[in-house]
């Protein structure tokens, strides 16, 4: 598997939401529009990536605050029925990314 690919298509799915599936807890869900939108354009422009929150260099781990909570989010990697894990994250063809 591809480092290289995997952050690449970890990059492109958080700045688009676009080829996943975005997921929120019943806590953020609950939260107000305006919060849950500032939330996940925080998620899409995350940069702040570190050895310590990205050790394999896949940009698929990243916090934030926001109104004075912190957030968390990840991508895992499944098939693309969203039952089992992903075979190969790298290839879009058998994975459905799911941000959380």
């Amino acid at each position: 598997m591809s480092t290289d690919r995997i952050r690449a298509l970890n990059d492109a799915f958080r700045g688009t939401f676009a080829g996943g599936k975005v997921m929120m807890t019943s806590g953020v869900d609950e939260l107000p529009d305006c919060v849950k939108a500032e939330a996940l354009r925080q998620v899409a422009t995350f940069s702040d990536f570190t050895p310590d929150n990205d050790p394999h260099g896949e940009h698929d781990f990243g916090s934030f605050t926001l109104v004075g909570r912190k957030f968390f989010w990840k991508i895992e990697y499944c098939d693309r029925e969203m039952i089992h894990g992903s075979e190969n994250p790298a290839d879009p063809e058998k994975t459905t990314q799911d941000q959380s």
